[in-house]
């Protein structure tokens, strides 16, 4: 009886610590695409001053804008 008990605890065990490896191995495993964005400059609109990505603001003259409202009226 004593036997019996050794073994099932035994193997309790190894099944334990196999689950802990494969849950470690899967976490150091980087997300697919990378992860992370790339990093832009924000710029600041020059009529009412919200901030906002450098690819999706207008230039004209050295200033910008958010839209081509702002644009024309600045």
């Amino acid at each position: 009886m004593t036997k019996l008990l050794f073994f099932a605890l035994l193997a309790v065990g190894v099944v334990l610590w196999f689950k802990h490896k494969m849950s470690v191995g899967q976490r150091d495993i980087p997300p697919p695409g990378g992860g992370q964005k790339p990093v832009e400059d924000m710029v600041r609109c020059k009529v009412c001053g919200v901030n906002l990505p450098r690819s999706e603001a207008i230039l004209s003259q050295g200033r910008f804008y958010c839209s081509d409202e702002h644009r024309r009226g600045g």
